[in-house]
């Protein structure tokens, strides 16, 4: 058996400038971090040459072709396991709440079948493998941040180059620094979980052909480098601030971002402590993050649990996939 367990995400800066419509014209960056909540991925041999994939549903199929997980396909496809296994995937969180759970599964059951076939595949080559998946094997309209960091774990920055590199970079600053500013993040589940590729379709459209997105982006690449300087120079009191800054610029990347119920949940937010904040992930719906001085977290707890909201408490993963289990 092997079992396998990567990080899910928050992206604090510099979302959507990881689309190839993007970097392909002007190099895109993002400001990243794992959090200590997991997608696990076991597989086991099975007794015959069937295929049994446990997820919210149950198959069993005789032939690869057949199996209706289009992810758990193409990573058994890809990897050369395409009979005789067992795989579930169990999570700490729910699918659709904007912390990268399909890029998150995606890295997780690459590893497992690597892992099961006995061969060592470094993070950058996971990730790689799983962009090459999402995006060109299933056309999905999504970047490449979560990958990464679902792959190396940490806080990172990673460059999106114009050639399709991809550059990850631990960042430099006191290990204080960093967790100060992890603890005063909140995050808090809205109690929506959405599919993502109505947003992130437009946002794609916009890139491409309208001048004030990728004016945006510029923006927000921009953003993503003077928070990368703020947290190395411990000026972490200008993270508030620029994630704002960063909400404002992201609504601008497509109609459906936030709805009038998401920018009540932020103002009640801002008047009860939160400097900034964002939906995280592609938006509409999923998890509001906030950044709060400490003293402001007890009132913005109370205005969040009041309307409903569930809060997630994290802490920053530093490892990425791991194969945590590896026997009989």
């Amino acid at each position: 058996m092997i079992i396998s367990r990567t990080p899910f995400r928050i992206s604090l800066a510099g979302g959507g400038s990881d689309f190839g419509e993007y970097y392909r014209v002007t190099a895109g960056a993002v400001l990243t971090l794992a959090i200590d909540r997991y997608m696990y991925v076991t597989i086991n041999k099975r007794f015959d040459r069937a295929i049994r994939v446990s997820y919210t549903q149950t198959e069993i199929v005789s032939k690869l072709n057949d199996l209706h997980h289009e992810i758990i396909r193409e990573a058994m496809r890809a990897t050369g396991v395409t009979e005789g296994v067992e795989i579930t995937t169990i999570a700490d969180l729910p699918a659709g709440i904007g912390l990268g759970s399909s890029s998150t599964l995606t890295v997780g059951v690459l590893n497992a079948l690597y892992a099961y076939r006995g061969k060592h595949v470094s993070h950058a080559d996971l990730a790689d493998e799983a962009c090459r998946i999402e995006i060109e094997v299933l056309g999905k309209p999504i970047g490449k941040q979560d990958q990464y960091i679902a792959a190396h774990g940490g806080f990172q920055f990673v460059s999106f180059h114009p050639d399709e590199r991809v550059t990850v970079t631990p960042m430099s600053c006191l290990p204080a620094t960093t967790t100060g500013l992890v603890k005063r993040l909140l995050l808090f589940y809205t109690g929506v979980q959405r599919a993502s590729a109505s947003v992130l379709e437009e946002a794609k459209e916009r890139i491409a052909g309208r001048p004030a997105t990728r004016d945006a982006l510029d923006a927000m690449v921009g953003l993503a480098n003077d928070m990368r300087a703020s947290v190395a120079d411990n000026r972490i009191r200008d993270v508030g601030s620029n994630l704002h800054r960063g909400w404002m610029l992201k609504k601008e990347m497509a109609s459906n971002v936030s709805n009038p119920t998401i920018d009540a949940l932020y103002a009640a937010a801002q008047r009860a402590g939160a400097v900034g904040g964002k939906i995280a992930g592609a938006g509409g719906g999923g998890c509001l993050l906030l950044y709060a001085p400490l003293n402001a977290h007890p009132a913005v707890r109370r205005a969040m649990l009041r309307r409903g909201l569930v809060e997630i408490p994290f802490s920053l993963e530093p490892s990425g996939t791991r194969i945590i289990f590896a026997g009989t």
